[in-house]
């Protein structure tokens, strides 16, 4: 268990997808995303395994997600992924986007 403190330390935000550019050198099928996060948090980058369920890249661009926004960046081949865009599996294990269910604010804190 944990306490609501320690959920709060986990800085959960929504973005909107501004760019999607093809990620070849991954070890797996991948995009890099470019999200903005709104003014306070700004454009951050992320590497994503969602190509299964979003083959059309250009689609993704205008989309909210939903990702972490305070982890330290990793190091991704030679990409640098800043933010966790979370996602859920489906049944075969393929990523499907946490997103909201309306339009929010880029930068809203899920809480």
């Amino acid at each position: 268990m944990i306490t609501y403190d320690d959920f709060i330390k986990v800085d959960i935000r929504a973005g909107t997808i501004v760019q999607v550019d093809s990620f070849p050198e991954a070890r797996k099928p991948a995009y890099k995303l470019t999200i903005d996060f709104g003014p306070e948090i700004g454009i951050k980058k992320s590497s994503a395994q969602i190509t299964e369920h979003y083959p059309d890249k250009d689609a993704l661009v205008g989309k909210q997600v939903i990702a972490v926004v305070n982890f330290p960046p990793k190091q991704i081949g030679p990409f640098i992924s800043e933010v966790l865009t979370l996602g859920l599996p489906d049944p075969s294990g393929k990523v499907i986007l946490v997103n909201p269910g309306k339009p929010v604010p880029n930068g809203a804190r899920l809480f």
